[in-house]
């Protein structure tokens, strides 16, 4: 019978021997964002909530590392492509994907890598380079998905609708994941 090892490296990323365990892991990863997703605040002037979902995007990507945080996320968005209530507020399906907040969705792939990218490369390791990693994460999702929504309602209102209003709430996030990513590579 195979024995699976299941460890950490030395930047702290899950290190698992077993497809069918990586299988699950990027599962658990898809999971955890869409229940981060369910923590929703609707944002009167935009079509954009503030959501959970950025700090499982960041956490997923830091703990999976780049290709697993990665295809954690296009899991999640399969998931909601095939109709299960895993965006925010319990949406799902196709024309999320394509609709005006989509490219905050499609940013979270990128995102993951980055983190990961960056976690494999030791840039987590303090909190300092963590929270800089981290919002740059964040930041990466906020110009994908005003990029895409400039489309729908032209830049300048994107800007207003789905840039500026969310820069405060990324810090924050940024410091929460920064300070999770850091505390869990000491542990």
């Amino acid at each position: 019978m195979k024995t699976r090892t299941i460890s950490f490296d030395n930047e702290g990323i899950l290190i698992i021997d077993d497809r069918i365990a990586n299988f699950f892991v990027i599962l658990l990863g898809s999971l955890l964002i869409a229940l981060l997703a369910q923590v929703s605040i609707p944002v009167p002037f935009s079509p954009i909530p503030i959501t959970g979902q950025t700090i499982g995007v960041v956490l997923v990507g830091g703990l999976l590392g780049a290709k697993r945080g990665a295809l954690s996320i296009l899991c999640y968005i399969f998931e909601g492509a095939m109709g299960m209530p895993v965006f925010a507020q319990m949406k799902s399906g196709m024309h999320v994907l394509i609709g005006p907040t989509a490219g905050y969705l499609w940013g979270f792939v990128i995102a993951a890598f980055l983190i990961g990218f960056l976690t494999e490369r030791g840039f987590t390791k303090k909190p300092l380079g963590s929270f800089v990693s981290c919002f740059a994460a964040t930041t990466i999702i906020l110009i994908t998905g005003m990029l895409y929504l400039a489309i729908f309602k032209g830049l300048n209102d994107a800007l207003i609708m789905g840039f500026y209003p969310f820069l405060v709430g990324d810090v924050v996030k940024s410091s929460i994941c920064a300070i999770l990513l850091s505390s869990f590579k000491r542990f």
